[in-house]
């Protein structure tokens, strides 16, 4: 099996030659995992745990749920179905069952401000289309460095694509690394019976965000053409130091303590970017 690397900078999203005339159902899972990791520096106990409280008022599954909601509308979905719930001491998850719009339309799904109808008739007809949105904010009181993650999932099947929404979801958080994976999966025919694993001419998630948002990021990218595998990984360039301060003012740190705390912040991003325990 051959991996290869590839680093692409180029905005917009790639189209195809024509478009690919399918007999019947375009069944293609694609399925996105798109985590962010936002990093702070909070000093005393009770700053971390200050923090962690305001991220969860911030990103409460209320919050999460209208970012999905405005996910879902961007792919031309329509919500079938939502759980959402918020944990103690942290943490809050959401999941929505989607269908196509053109299926809603139809009458072979309905939406989830319909008439209700028995559960088993919405599962029936569902087409294995799910968003999820879970968040994990930690710390370490050794460490004075706490960092939020979040992880969305989103799978959908037949021509709706979650790729388009990447530069939305990078908006909504303080994205300082992401991480994201693509994969395909399954088959669909054409009208000679022809199968077909791969309905997209594309080599990198990056061809799906902007030029503007990938130039304030290093990214790379871990791509298995042969098995319709994208993963592409961002790391923020610069470091304003006052954002990363939690109920901290720069100006009441001496300056080697700000250069301390710099050099520790860049050294959580680069092991989390990395994967592994670098320093």
């Amino acid at each position: 099996m051959t991996i290869e690397l590839v680093t692409v900078r180029k905005e917009g999203t790639p189209a195809l030659d024509g478009k690919l005339k399918l007999y019947g159902f375009n069944n293609l899972t694609k399925a996105l995992s798109f985590n962010i990791y936002d990093i702070c520096y909070a000093k005393s106990a009770r700053e971390q745990k200050d923090y962690i409280k305001y991220i969860d008022e911030q990103y409460n599954s209320d919050r999460l749920t209208k970012i999905l909601s405005q996910v879902t509308d961007m792919i031309g979905a329509r919500i079938l179905n939502i759980a959402k719930q918020d944990y103690e001491p942290q943490g809050a998850s959401v999941t929505m069952l989607i269908a196509e719009e053109a299926a809603v339309v139809s009458g072979s799904k309905k939406p989830v401000n319909a008439k209700p109808h028995a559960p088993e008739t919405i599962l029936a007809h569902l087409d294995k289309s799910h968003v999820t949105v879970h968040t994990y904010p930690e710390f370490h009181p050794d460490t004075s460095i706490a960092t939020f993650r979040v992880d969305i999932d989103v799978a959908t099947c037949g021509e709706i694509t979650p790729l388009q929404t990447l530069d939305y979801l990078i908006s909504q958080f303080d994205s300082d690394i992401i991480t994201m994976d693509y994969r395909v999966r399954g088959f669909t025919r054409d009208v000679t019976g022809k199968k077909l694993f791969m309905d997209d001419k594309m080599s990198s998630i990056q061809e799906y965000i902007k030029s503007e948002t990938l130039a304030t990021y290093d990214a790379m990218d871990i791509n298995v053409y042969q098995a319709n595998i994208f993963h592409t990984r961002m790391l923020i360039k610069e470091i304003e130091l006052q954002n990363y301060l939690f109920n901290t003012d720069i100006y009441e740190i001496p300056p080697k303590t700000r250069l301390a705390i710099s050099n520790s912040l860049r050294r959580e991003m680069i092991e989390i970017y990395s994967g592994s325990n670098v320093f």
